[in-house]
């Protein structure tokens, strides 16, 4: 579907209750950014996750924020689904960088500096949130939930996509990997805060073996990255997700 032109959200200065905050690193990104976009072409080509977004609350006619936009990989993926603007917020300046010139030129999408807790956009200009693996990872996280009640219309949804630890091969190198993180935690939280979650089980599939050892040894430590690499086969692997969302 082409993009289309409806006029650009006007960027906005943080609310003025909350401070501008620091970005978080993201080790696999910020330091790999080539080998990232590299995964990001492996995963979910069968587009599952954005399968059960559109089940959930259709994205035709939609206005979308994608928090945590990185590159922008899936800026205009997400307006091809039909969205009818697109507004990638991301704080990390060089990515910030890379997601604009992805989009330039491309009509009714734009990238904005800000982060989840101060989101510049303004109070009800969205229909849709989108977070995909940036910081909604549970406690902690009440300040961008409180900017998604924010800006998203009555009716809208939020979508949070983050591992599911408990199931799956790629679940099992998780937990591996960090031992101390508490899945069940993670599932409370959300309960809490009243979100509901589709359990979705995704592909990495890489076109090399290659190109599966350079992204598992951007995502977890060295020894682990080893162990996984010496022990599985082939360019892919079953990867276990939570597709949490939030109707407002």
């Amino acid at each position: 579907m082409p993009h289309r032109h409806t006029g650009p959200h006007q960027p906005l200065d943080p609310p003025p209750h909350l401070d501008p905050p620091r970005p978080t690193p993201s080790p696999n990104i910020w330091g790999s950014p080539d080998v990232y976009e590299v995964e990001n072409l492996g995963v979910d080509r069968a587009g599952r996750i954005e399968a059960a977004m559109d089940r959930i609350h259709p994205l035709a006619g939609a206005d979308l924020v994608d928090i945590g936009c990185g590159s922008g990989f899936h800026l205009p993926r997400l307006a091809d689904l039909g969205a009818r603007t697109v507004v990638g917020v991301e704080p990390y300046q060089p990515l910030l960088e890379l997601a604009r010139a992805r989009v330039a030129g491309l009509d009714g999408i734009q990238v904005l500096d800000g982060t989840a807790q101060a989101l510049p956009l303004a109070d009800g200009s969205v229909d849709v949130a989108h977070a995909r693996w940036a910081y909604f990872f549970g406690a902690g996280c009440e300040p961008g939930l409180a900017e998604l009640a924010r800006v998203l219309r009555p009716g809208g949804t939020a979508f949070v996509i983050d591992n599911d630890a408990t199931r799956s091969t790629f679940g099992t190198w998780f937990r591996r990997a960090y031992p101390t993180y508490d899945a069940l935690a993670v599932e409370r939280f959300w309960a809490r805060q009243g979100w509901s979650r589709e359990r979705l089980v995704i592909e990495w599939e890489f076109d090399s073996r290659a190109d599966f050892e350079s992204v598992v040894r951007i995502e977890f430590p060295e020894t682990v990255a080893e162990g996984i690499l010496a022990e599985h086969q082939g360019s892919g692997v079953d990867y276990a997700v939570s597709l949490w969302w939030h109707r407002f």
